[in-house]
């Protein structure tokens, strides 16, 4: 099942991923138009490409072990870190340990949907 836009409750357990990237998943838990929540599954050696959009992410570590590229500067981060990458600096990372990231975006991201 796919989320629905302002739907009050979403159980993760219902949601479907989608392939996004190899050995990379993703399912849109909750989205309203001014911001959107987005689980994240890595696979070891995953690679979340470099890239930049126009929102605001907060990314928080469930599990696993990742190293984060943002604005040119490389960091490891591990369960319970937390990212703050402002609209249009560049970020992207590698799995290290397989995991979860929770992305939280404001606005939403229109083309997830």
């Amino acid at each position: 099942m796919k989320t629905v836009k302002n739907a009050v409750w979403n159980f993760n357990d219902q949601i479907d991923s989608e392939a996004c990237a190899e050995g990379v998943k993703r399912k849109i838990m909750a989205y309203a138009d001014e911001m959107m929540c987005v689980e994240n599954y890595f696979e070891e050696g995953a690679v979340g490409a470099l890239h930049s959009h126009p929102h605001t992410q907060i990314t928080y570590v469930v599990s696993g072990q990742f190293e984060f590229t943002v604005d040119g500067v490389k960091k490891i981060v591990n369960p319970g870190d937390v990212l703050l990458k402002r609209n249009s600096v560049e970020h992207g990372c590698v799995c290290l340990k397989a995991g979860i990231l929770l992305d939280i975006f404001n606005p939403m991201r229109e083309e997830f949907v």
